[in-house]
């Protein structure tokens, strides 16, 4: 069998994207922690992927290839079976549109992690206005993006939306709720339910645990300033 690998961090959700699709079609994989992606990348990360030097990073029989998005396009066309994307040429435009959508705007999504003061309740409001396209564009009435089943647009938003969660909590604000994203706040549901995400998820107080540290220091040294 031909060898594949996953270069990742446990807390990010753009590694849980490629985990996620692969486990959906069920292929094997090995996976490999990078130890300290800020201050020591590894020998292997930065062969594997030396323009970004980022993880997550696919190998498969010695080919790189880097970008979640990008694999997990890769992963569909090389694995055929249990297909993430739509038959309809149509269908499968949409689908990328709101992929590309969500990774144009994911640098907002998770700038509410960092934010502080005033750039905190402009970012707050920068993600509500996001998230209110997404629940009235973007998910209509299905029970998920792809449909009755969880599809590549699901793995894509659905990543941001399991660690939105997370920053909630850490940072202290709302940005999904039932009365004003009844939508968006049950396909959350739906999808933190499902087998293939619930059994395939880092520990929530770890994560937590993790961007309450993070977090901790960011605002120490914008008080030091």
């Amino acid at each position: 069998m031909t060898e594949l690998k996953i270069l990742g961090v446990w807390s990010s959700p753009f590694v849980y994207r490629v985990i996620w699709a692969l486990k959906h079609k069920g292929v094997n994989y090995e996976y490999i922690e990078e130890e300290d992606l800020f201050n020591n990348k590894s020998e292997l990360l930065l062969q594997s992927n030396p323009v970004k030097k980022k993880v997550p990073v696919l190998i498969h029989g010695g080919k790189s290839i880097a970008e979640s998005a990008v694999i997990l396009e890769y992963i569909e066309e090389t694995w055929l079976q249990d297909p993430l994307l739509p038959q309809d040429p149509y269908e499968r435009a949409m689908a990328r549109f709101w992929i590309k959508f969500g990774e144009d705007k994911a640098v907002t999504f998770f700038a509410i992690s960092r934010a502080v003061g005033e750039d905190l309740e402009k970012t707050t409001k920068e993600c509500k206005e996001l998230l209110q396209i997404l629940e009235k564009h973007g998910l209509g009435k299905k029970k998920f993006f792809g449909g009755e089943e969880i599809g590549m647009t699901d793995l894509a938003l659905g990543s941001i939306a399991c660690w939105l969660e997370i920053f909630e909590e850490v940072v202290g604000v709302k940005l999904i709720e039932p009365a004003s994203s009844p939508r968006l706040h049950q396909w959350i549901q739906n999808f933190k339910k499902d087998p293939l995400i619930k059994d395939n998820f880092p520990n929530r107080q770890k994560l937590i645990s993790f961007f309450k540290h993070r977090r901790e220091a960011i605002v120490a040294a914008a008080k030091a300033l």
